[in-house]
């Protein structure tokens, strides 16, 4: 890869109109349109600062290992082990919710064209065709994964550009400029608007996840040492902008906010489309989000692949000696690509009987990776001046921004893991911080008994040692 393709992965993974349009409807009933727009500007603005900290740390070591083999250089193994289990965590946690957001589209179409009624076993058997498509154009090999990232760049941007131009421009009426900035809406059965908008800002935390991508794919991508770190900042910042006018456009755009929340079609942008632009419209637009959710959900595959296959290849999973196997074919790992997507439909499982899963699915993404993020950040803190900088580094702003950024981790992380509706019950329950315990512990037990017999993590040393390296993975 190239820089564009390695900047291409990260946007495709982050892709605005897989978050921001799948949680639109948790949104919608979680703060409401003041909460989505300015929980849109903070977190994002947070996420930037993190982001531009991690790709410091990347341009020093660029691996596909990522979070964790930098966790190892900084901290040593044991904060690598834990480091490489919420990474790992994450990006399945990823594929699950982009993934399941698209079988909720898909669905929606489908009910528009069919008359067929989404119902949580149809849902669950389109996000399990929609897994084994993606580990079919994984297991082809990355040049595939390349192109199609390259696509789904300017296939987001366009697909932004469409939405909020046809929803701007139709004759229909418009909410206000005090609506979209300033209404507040609770339906979560919680009392505090704190508490409350802590909760919506789960559809930004959400969508910001997966620009990590760029460091997993640096072992391919030529030039890494800057091509990297860019991909990183440049897909957050992109994300940001183009994220907010998607938003501010659909809110614009809501004719019966009750109508829409309640959509006969489980997805609440589809009913703006339809009230808007009409059924026929609606459907094309729908295919639009729909293509763009797949490109998202295939690059994440490819990042979550590879950290699959890195931490295999370090001897730090059960049966490490399949996941790390490479085709001989397309030189990519296919036995970890296969075992991502399985353990994502193992995640999104409980939707089948819980209505508030897939929040829940969502904040495991959240909570599994952005924690991930910020050991590296910290570690990279309290090795002060023994850390040296790759060529793209943060100078004197390195210290500031990235102890702002682990606090920000900190809070948004036990943010996500309390519950998200009231009267809780094993039906609304938050199983997000259940699955961050049990990671955690598992991690814990497979560092007793295997961890610190096995885990080896092989040196960055000289030019040679680089390219056999890299040489294991096309």
């Amino acid at each position: 890869m190239g820089g564009f393709g390695n900047f291409a992965i990260s946007f495709s993974v982050i892709c605005i109109l897989a978050g921001g349009m799948t949680l639109f409807g948790y949104g919608m009933n979680t703060g409401g349109p003041a909460v989505m727009i300015w929980g849109w500007v903070g977190i994002g603005a947070m996420t930037l600062l993190l982001g531009m900290c991690l790709a410091e740390v990347t341009s020093a070591y660029p691996t596909s290992g990522g979070l964790y083999y930098m966790a190892h250089r900084l901290g040593g193994p044991r904060w690598a082990w834990v480091t490489g289990w919420l990474n790992l965590l994450g990006l399945l946690g990823a594929i699950a919710g982009i993934d399941y957001g698209c079988a909720l589209f898909v669905g929606a179409f489908a009910s528009l064209q069919w008359g067929l009624t989404p119902t949580p076993e149809t849902t669950i058997l389109i996000f399990a065709g929609t897994l084994v498509l993606h580990g079919a154009l994984n297991a082809a090999g990355v040049r595939l994964v390349n192109v199609l990232n390259s696509i789904s760049v300017w296939w987001q941007l366009f697909g932004v550009a469409l939405i909020v131009g046809a929803l701007t421009l139709a004759p229909a009426q418009h909410q206000s400029v005090s609506f979209v900035f300033g209404h507040y809406t609770n339906g979560t059965g919680f009392s505090s608007p704190l508490y409350v908008a802590s909760l919506g800002c789960l559809l930004a935390a959400y969508t910001f996840c997966g620009y990590d991508a760029s460091s997993h794919l640096s072992e391919e991508t030529t030039q890494a040492q800057i091509a990297a770190p860019r991909g990183i900042v440049r897909s957050i910042a992109w994300s940001w902008a183009a994220g907010f006018v998607l938003l501010a456009g659909l809110l614009f755009a809501i004719q019966d906010y009750n109508g829409t929340l309640s959509s006969s079609t489980g997805v609440p942008p589809a009913q703006i489309f339809i009230d808007v632009l009409g059924t026929g419209m609606a459907k094309g637009l729908l295919v639009v989000v729909i293509i763009a959710q797949l490109f998202c959900g295939n690059a994440e595959t490819a990042a979550a692949s590879r950290m699959v296959y890195a931490f295999s290849r370090d001897g730090s999973l059960p049966f490490s000696s399949t996941w790390r196997r490479v085709s001989h074919r397309t030189r990519t790992p296919i036995a970890a690509v296969w075992l991502s997507v399985s353990v994502a439909l193992v995640l999104a499982l409980p939707s089948l009987y819980s209505p508030t899963a897939y929040a829940a699915v969502t904040a495991i993404n959240v909570i599994g990776i952005t924690p991930a993020y910020a050991i590296p950040v910290y570690l990279r803190l309290r090795a002060g001046r023994a850390f040296q900088p790759g060529p793209w580094h943060l100078g004197g702003w390195s210290r500031p921004l990235g102890l702002l950024s682990v606090v920000y981790v900190i809070v948004l992380t036990v943010v996500f893991c309390l519950p998200q509706a009231s009267p809780i019950t094993a039906e609304s329950f938050n199983y997000a911080g259940v699955a961050l315990a049990v990671v955690l512990l598992l991690a814990w037990v497979t560092w007793i008994t295997k961890g610190k017999r096995d885990y080896k993590v092989p040196p960055l040393g000289s030019a040679a040692q680089n390219a056999a390296l890299a040489g294991d993975v096309l």
